[in-house]
């Protein structure tokens, strides 16, 4: 019998898990670092669905990276363009969205995730945090004397709203692999 012959044995198990959430994407928050993009995009491709970075959709419909837009506009600019973005994206369905560290701050963004997706706040130790924002230069808010001290307020900030998400998951210093894993097992418990 060939491999293929019985959709029951080679269905991806994962892609039954998005089919009961009615078309809605499964929303990445959590503070910068915490890997929202790189688990993302595993993830993504373990359910077979799209996935979608809003930073990287909100420069495409600017016209102008990150650090550009805080320059020229400043955060509340950025922040309404951000609000706009995610918006139109969450009216694409079914897929996994990576969204800025403070998207879900917005109350407004954080009513329509809750409306049309599942919100999964990826959250890591300070400690992490910043081992992984030192590797890209692109982070406007921790453009500042003391990074470390930014980060600790904005988890201050952050975290009470974050931990309002659907399901909470650490990443920590795993490969990001275990989280994928660790995170569909969430999923399904959450269907």
């Amino acid at each position: 019998m060939r491999a293929d012959a019985n959709p029951e044995k080679t269905a991806n198990p994962v892609s039954r898990t998005s089919a009961p959430f009615g078309g809605r994407a499964i929303v990445l928050v959590g503070l910068m670092g915490a890997g929202k993009t790189t688990v993302g995009r595993r993830l993504a491709q373990r359910l077979e669905l799209p996935f979608v970075d809003a930073d990287a959709e909100v420069e495409a419909a600017a016209g102008l990276t990150i650090p550009e837009i805080f320059e020229a506009h400043g955060e509340p600019a950025f922040r309404d363009g951000e609000r706009k973005v995610i918006a139109r994206l969450l009216d694409g369905g079914a897929q996994v969205l990576a969204t800025g560290g403070g998207a879900f701050m917005d109350p407004d963004t954080r009513a329509r995730i809750a409306q049309s997706g599942i919100s999964v706040w990826l959250k890591a130790d300070l400690d992490v945090l910043m081992r992984r924002v030192g590797k890209r230069p692109n982070r406007p808010l921790l453009e500042s004397n003391d990074p470390r001290a930014v980060m600790e307020k904005l988890m201050h900030e952050r975290n009470p709203v974050y931990a309002q998400a659907d399901i909470a998951l650490e990443t920590g210093d795993g490969p990001h692999e275990d989280v994928v894993e660790r995170l569909v097992t969430e999923l399904e418990a959450y269907r």
